[in-house]
C-alpha cells in the first residue's frame, strides 16, 4: 500500500475500528523515517508532543499466582525465587501513593497477582482506591479477571482505569498462557466497559512471536468496539526460571515500530512505554517518544522487575525537554467530550 494512501487513511477525523491486518502490516513495512514521520503527524494532531504522563505501578499483592503466564515471575508454576506476600495494608498503599505524587506521578496503578479477586480482598482494594482517589490522582488497577458485578464495585469506589492486557496475538497466545483464554480476557474488558471505566490494555513483545503476531495484537486492540484509552507496550523482561526467560531480546528498531504503529492505529490512546526501559538507552527511549509514546512509569520497580530510577528519569526528561502531562479527571474529560 502506498504511503500517500496510508497517510490519507490515518488523517481521517475519527479513530477507525475497521483496520485490516494487511493495512497494519503495510504500516510496519514502511521505511523507518516514513513510519515515524506518519506517527508524529498523528501524535501531534491529538497530543502535545512534549508532554508525557508520569505514572507509578505498585504491587499490592505479590507472587503465588495460579496462572502460567510464561513471562511472569509471580506465577506459582515457576521457580523464580520470588516470595509470595499478602495483600498490602491500605495505609501502606496510601503512603506509597503519596510518595509517588511527590515525585511527579499523576497516575497511581495497583497490581495484585490473582487469577481473579475474592470478595473480601476486593473490599480492601476498593478502600485503597478511594484513599488514592482522594489524593487527586488518577487510579488504575490490575487484579486479574473480573465479573460484571466486580467491575461495578470497583467503579463505585472511584477506579478510573482497569488494566487487562491481551499480551499477544490470538494465534500466539497459547504459546504464552494456557490457564486463561483470549476470550476470558475480552470478557473482562467488556465488563470493565459495561461498568463505565476506561480500559488499559496492551501487550508484550519479545516473547518469541513472529512479526505477524505483532500485527495481530495491534489488530485485536484497534478493532475493539472502543479503543483502549491506555495502551501499554511492554518489552519482555527475561526472568530466570520462567518459560520465556531465555527469549532473545527484540531488536530496538522493531520495538520503536511497534510504538509507532500503535500510535497510528489508536490515535487518541495513551501509548505507554512500559516494561523494558531499564535495558533501553536514552536514545532508544527518545525514539519511542518521537514515535508517539506519551506515558512512562516512574520508580525503580515495575511490580517485580527493574525500572529506571528517579535520577535517571529526571535526567532523561530534562535532556529531552519533556514536561509532565497535567492530570485531567475522568469527570473533566467527560465534560470536554460533551462540549
Amino acid at each position: 500500500m502506498e504511503i500517500r494512501n496510508l497517510t490519507a487513511r490515518c488523517a481521517e477525523a475519527q479513530p477507525r475500528h475497521d483496520w485490516t491486518r494487511a493495512e497494519i502490516a503495510a504500516l510496519f513495512a514502511l521505511p523507518f523515517s516514513d513510519l515515524t514521520w506518519l506517527a508524529q503527524q498523528v501524535h501531534r494532531r491529538h497530543f502535545d508532543p512534549n508532554q508525557v504522563q508520569m505514572s507509578t505501578l505498585l504491587s499490592i499483592k505479590t507472587g503465588g499466582c495460579p496462572e502460567d503466564c510464561g513471562y511472569c515471575s509471580q506465577s506459582a508454576h515457576f521457580e523464580t525465587g520470588l516470595k509470595a506476600t499478602k495483600l498490602m495494608d491500605v495505609q501502606a498503599t496510601l503512603a506509597a501513593a503519596q510518595a509517588a505524587k511527590a515525585q511527579g506521578a499523576s497516575r497511581f496503578c495497583m497490581g495484585a497477582a490473582w487469577r481473579n479477586p475474592k470478595a473480601h480482598d476486593l473490599d480492601k482494594v476498593c478502600d485503597m482506591i478511594a484513599e488514592v482517589k482522594a489524593l487527586g490522582m488518577e487510579t488504575c488497577a490490575t487484579l486479574g479477571m473480573l465479573t460484571g458485578e466486580q467491575a461495578q464495585q470497583l467503579r463505585a469506589a472511584g477506579l478510573d482505569y482497569y488494566n487487562h492486557n491481551l499480551d499477544t496475538s490470538p494465534e500466539h497466545y497459547a504459546e504464552v498462557i494456557t490457564t486463561r483464554s483470549y476470550q476470558d480476557r475480552l470478557d473482562t474488558l467488556e465488563h470493565v466497559r459495561g461498568a463505565g471505566m476506561k480500559v488499559c490494555c496492551g501487550g508484550i513483545v519479545g516473547m518469541g512471536e513472529a512479526a505477524t503476531d505483532r500485527v495481530g495484537l495491534l489488530h485485536s486492540l484497534a478493532t475493539l468496539p472502543a479503543h483502549p484509552e491506555s495502551v501499554p507496550v511492554n518489552m519482555l523482561m527475561q526472568v530466570e526460571g520462567t518459560r520465556l526467560g531465555q527469549s532473545a531480546p527484540l531488536d530496538g528498531i522493531d520495538f520503536v515500530r511497534m510504538i509507532a504503529v500503535a500510535r497510528i492505529v489508536m490515535p487518541q490512546s495513551m501509548v505507554r512505554l512500559s516494561a523494558g526501559r531499564e535495558t533501553m538507552s536514552d536514545e532508544l527511549q527518545a525514539l519511542c517518544f518521537l514515535a508517539g509514546a506519551n506515558s512512562i512509569f516512574l520508580g525503580d520497580r515495575l511490580l517485580t522487575t527493574k525500572n529506571p530510577g528517579q535520577d535517571r528519569d529526571t535526567a532523561l526528561i530534562a535532556k529531552l525537554g519533556i514536561v509532565p502531562m497535567p492530570y485531567v479527571t475522568v469527570e473533566e474529560d467527560s465534560a470536554e467530550a460533551a462540549e
